[in-house]
């Protein structure tokens, strides 16, 4: 069994699952073990979960992260296997891929800053629909969306909850985002719309005292918002790597054949 010859020193982190931990338990024995600060990759092992966690724990880290599969839903991650992780490091592409920034404002003034790999929602935080107000690049595009919520996705993000919420798939590596409705009630046949992904997306909170709405990106949430900024940080480049043939991008492909 080779080392990496790309990557001489291997970080592995893994979720508290059991065949997570047994997995790290493994790998342990045969590589030595750095600190994430200290690697030349890091291996994630768990679900989608733990990738997420770990993007966001190295989003200002240029070292590249590998995942396998050792929990529940595995979109994100590579197939699980002790045997050749040098070879398979080695051979494995690169995807890059840029968060969100959110900028939401809450009725009493205070700035939630988050960043989400995935999307950015907005959900009523009470019996009643929301009421949204949505501008692109400063221009109005709908004066008023009834609503359980909205959500802007990135193309590594449409196929979680903007598919859920019957949203489009985008390749990865398309220069968009989606904006999709949560259960619109009005205008009622609204599916949402395809964004470049320089857009400026702001989102304003009509009637936010009798309607009160939460912001979150990804796991970060902002309550009692009245208005939420979100632009792609272009800033900031995260390198994932897959499996030649399992490539996100070939992922995201194939779920939209998907039936």
């Amino acid at each position: 069994m080779s080392a990496s010859k790309k990557y001489k020193r291997i970080a592995f982190v893994a979720s508290s699952g059991v065949e997570a931990q047994q997995a790290l338990a493994q790998l342990t024995r045969i590589h030595q073990n750095h600190a994430p600060e200290d690697a030349d990759v890091v291996v994630a092992l768990g679900g989608d979960g733990l990738m997420l966690q770990t993007l966001h724990l190295l989003m200002r880290s240029t070292t590249p992260i590998y995942g396998m599969h050792r929990g529940t839903v595995g979109f994100l991650m590579n197939e699980f296997d002790v045997d050749g992780l040098g070879e398979r490091l080695d051979a494995a592409k690169v995807t890059n891929i840029h968060p969100l920034l959110m900028r939401a404002t809450d009725v009493h003034g205070k700035v939630h800053l988050h960043h989400a790999i995935n999307e950015v929602a907005l959900f009523r935080q009470t019996h009643q629909a929301a009421r949204l107000r949505i501008l692109i690049d400063e221009e109005e595009r709908m004066p008023e969306l009834i609503a359980d919520g909205v959500l802007v996705a990135t193309p590594a993000g449409s196929t979680a909850y903007n598919l859920s919420a019957q949203g489009p798939i985008l390749p990865i590596n398309a220069a968009l985002l989606a904006l999709t409705p949560i259960s619109a009630f009005r205008p009622r046949r609204w599916r949402g719309a395809l964004l470049p992904n320089t857009a400026v997306v702001v989102i304003e909170v009509l009637e936010c005292e009798k309607r009160p709405v939460a912001a979150v990106a990804d796991h970060d949430e902002a309550r009692d918002v009245h208005r939420v900024e979100v632009v792609s940080d272009r800033s900031i480049t995260m390198h994932m790597l897959f499996d030649p043939g399992h490539s996100l991008e070939e992922r995201i492909l194939r779920e939209q054949f998907s039936y």
